[in-house]
């Protein structure tokens, strides 16, 4: 692991892009920075967090075993990375809100942003921002937002976090193959809401109740519903409410 310590920058996603376009990146390359002014989350969302209370980092990953068709598949060991590494400082009752949220109970500590660029000759080099939720008290306007301190009260060496996470990243890519069926069963081990009755929202509006499934390997979300069909539901198609 190669980390970069940034005192600001605007979004350490968007700084390691810029990098890579200017230098050859060696994998696992990480930026990691005190302060994020424009952070992202999924779908544009912004990542609000408070200067040097929360950390936020993002990792360059370039690997043969990250396939076209196994993107969501990288969602899904990232998320589990993260999970891992938590537990790891003792963090328990630890969920992923699918896709890829990162919950603890159910408040949201952590958000993942994973931007993928396949090259001409099918290889993929990914951008992995992580954003953690460490030290931040105050989350006034964001009622389903919460950190590890206000969870547990424990105080995270970030150094430590990212040490962590990036050492069970290099570990499930360096086997990613022949170890992707126990990845899934690992997320959904750890999926928030599953098998639960739900309440969904569509993009009109519209509520509906169901039970999560699984999420399928085209990163769908499988919903039953009321009359027992089983729907898939893309990412924009609909919301999971807390």
């Amino acid at each position: 692991m190669h980390l970069i310590k940034l005192s600001a920058t605007s979004s350490t996603n968007d700084f390691l892009k810029q990098l890579s376009v200017s230098q050859e990146l060696a994998p696992f390359t990480v930026v990691w920075a005190k302060e994020q002014t424009q952070g992202r989350g999924q779908m544009g969302a912004s990542w609000v967090t408070e200067t040097s209370k929360n950390l936020t980092f993002s990792i360059f990953l370039k690997d043969d075993a990250i396939q076209i068709n196994t993107l969501f598949g990288l969602n899904v060991m990232i998320a589990n990375s993260i999970v891992k590494a938590l537990q790891h400082f003792n963090l328990t009752n630890i969920y992923v809100k699918w896709p890829n949220d990162i919950l603890s109970y159910n408040k949201k500590i952590a958000g993942v942003l994973i931007e993928n660029n396949v090259k001409t000759d099918g290889s993929i080099q990914s951008i992995v921002g992580i954003g953690l939720n460490t030290m931040q008290t105050n989350f006034d306007g964001f009622p389903n937002a919460s950190s590890v301190f206000n969870q547990y009260n424990i105080e995270l060496n970030h150094e430590d976090v990212i040490t962590e996470i990036v050492k069970n990243i290099k570990a499930s890519l360096s086997d990613f193959s022949n170890i992707v069926d126990l990845e899934w069963d690992q997320y959904h081990h750890h999926l928030f809401r599953k098998d639960v009755v739900s309440t969904l929202e569509l993009p009109n509006g519209t509520k509906i109740v169901g039970i999560i499934k699984e999420v399928n390997r085209q990163g769908q979300l499988v919903v039953q519903l009321e009359n027992d069909d089983l729907k898939s539901f893309n990412l924009k198609e609909i919301k999971l409410l807390y």
